[in-house]
């Protein structure tokens, strides 16, 4: 048999031979078919076939021939084929085919089987989709009993990946809360129970990380998840605070234990509430798995002072600088998104015994008064002077403008969440001005002399910032990595495949250079 062929029936059914994707028919009838045939793993009638998928007074026998013939010619060869029919049954011979969901139930089954924490994240992630998706109603009311027990069925397997996810002894403190998060979700029974029983970690002060999950709609519901991000950050890192020479207050926060790893501020952050974002949260809890996470407000927003006569490139270099020195650190990888990545590159520049490596994510070395055309920069004045206009008001259409083009693919609820996140970051004014310093950004010069290992990751689509600016600023480094990612975000979302990529990426980074 074929061993190049792959069926993944979570998410919409797609398969692949010898590593191309097939051209299923377009009938949702044969591709509930051929699904239905895959995923029960047994013969069947098929006048029992016709009943589930055709009716009179159609011909469902000449259907059944139709559908039979163009899915043998869509997934196999004139020599073989997978699908197997005589006068009385047809059935689908699965030797040596992968399908993903066989693969997570086979883990399943042992439950003595040691199965990496990696692995067992990947396949929560992979049961995120919806088995067969769209193809409701494509047969008749027993097709549609029959996908929804399947549908329960993988419920069932996430709660079970969860518990064992829980119970892995590589699972970080604040990484149990977010799956612990999800586990309630599904079975808040089974997650309660789990959760009195746990008293080897502190899974309890980590629950608040139910704010990963998409919240109600509405103001309300997004003003809980922000006020239990608030109640996680309290509890879970050490914020302090140092000032910049120019008298400005800056805060700062670590997290996790090892060797300290430093994010550089971007738009927008607040040290109380972004680490439960259902954004960048999966990420941040990934970095802190094995090191010290250190982050910080820059000024005029979050937790740092929002008065500030100097809100420049400069500036911003120097709050990075009043962190580093504050906290006595000597030498670590730093860690650059946006903006945040040009105000990275300067301080290894200046500081190139201090930076061990550069991890640099949908960032620019030229900002937009630079190398925008003069419509760009017109509509950028435009969105300035609403910004000024809007930002603090009740209605969120003014910060959409930002969140729509930061996360055109991210949910509902998770937009609503940014938004409100953003009123409560910093002010009106504070907000047009951090626009304005941006488009002034200019590292092109330091680019050459960065002498560091350095990745560079950047979204395909990217709506903010386009790939081509990524790609210079990786051309500029000597020997930089360049990682295209597939996805339009500017802010990777959690459960984005592309940030499982780009978090598995920088763990190998920092791991084959030693930092």
């Amino acid at each position: 048999m074929d061993a190049d062929l792959t069926i993944s029936l979570l998410g919409q059914m797609r398969v692949l031979v010898a590593g191309s994707e097939a051209v299923l028919p377009a009938s949702r009838k044969a591709r509930a078919l051929l699904a239905f045939l895959v995923a029960t793993g047994r013969p069947h009638r098929r006048e029992r076939l016709c009943e589930l998928f055709w009716d009179l007074p159609d011909d469902p026998k000449a259907s059944l021939r139709w559908a039979l013939s163009k899915l043998r010619r869509a997934i196999g060869s004139p020599e073989e084929s997978h699908i197997v029919a005589d006068r009385e049954r047809v059935f689908f011979d699965p030797g040596g085919v992968r399908i993903d969901i066989q693969d997570i139930r086979s883990a399943l089954l042992d439950p003595e089987r040691d199965i990496p924490l990696g692995t067992l994240e990947h396949m929560v992630r992979q049961l995120d989709d919806s088995f067969l998706d769209g193809l409701d109603d494509a047969g008749d009311e027993a097709f549609n009993a029959w996908l929804a027990a399947e549908r329960a069925d993988v419920d069932s397997g996430r709660v079970e990946l969860l518990k064992r996810i829980l119970a892995h002894p590589d699972t970080a403190p604040l990484a149990a809360g977010k799956w612990l998060a999800l586990l309630r979700s599904i079975d808040p029974y089974t997650a309660d129970a789990l959760e009195q029983r746990t008293v080897s970690r502190p899974i309890a002060q980590s629950s608040e990380m139910s704010s990963y999950l998409p919240g109600k709609a509405g103001k309300n519901g997004v003003l809980e998840r922000l006020a239990r991000a608030r109640a996680h950050a309290v509890r879970a890192q050490k914020i302090g605070f140092c000032d910049v020479p120019d008298g400005t207050r800056i805060a700062h926060a670590t997290i996790g234990t090892g060797p300290p790893i430093l994010k550089a501020a971007n738009w927008l952050t607040h040290l109380e509430f972004d680490w439960a974002s259902p954004i960048w949260g999966q990420c941040f809890a990934d970095i802190a798995g094995n090191r010290s996470f250190i982050r910080y407000d820059e000024r005029g927003c979050g937790l740092s002072d929002w008065e500030v006569q100097d809100l420049s490139f400069e500036a911003f270099v120097e709050d990075l600088e009043a962190v580093a020195d504050t906290l006595g650190l000597q030498r670590f990888p730093l860690i650059g998104i946006s903006q945040g990545c040009a105000v990275s590159i300067e301080y290894a520049a200046r500081h190139p015994d201090r930076v061990s490596g550069l991890i640099l994510i949908s960032g620019y070395a030229a900002g937009w008064r630079l190398l925008a055309t003069p419509e760009e920069q017109a509509r950028r004045d435009a969105v300035i002077k609403l910004t000024e206009l809007g930002w603090g008001t009740d209605n969120p259409a003014y910060r959409h403008i930002f969140s729509q083009t930061f996360m055109p693919d991210a949910a509902p609820a998770d937009l609503d969440w940014f938004d409100e996140f953003q009123r409560r970051s910093t002010s009106p004014a504070n907000a047009a001005r951090f626009q304005e310093a941006f488009g002034h950004i200019d590292v092109r010069d330091r680019l050459a002399h960065i002498d560091v290992p350095t990745i560079v990751f950047h979204s395909r689509e990217d709506q903010r910032i386009p790939l081509e600016l990524g790609q210079a600023l990786a051309a500029g480094i000597p020997n930089a990595e360049f990682v295209p990612l597939d996805s339009r975000n500017h802010i990777l979302v959690d459960r984005e495949p592309a940030l499982d990529v780009c978090t598995r990426k920088i763990r190998g980074f920092l791991k084959k250079h030693g930092i």
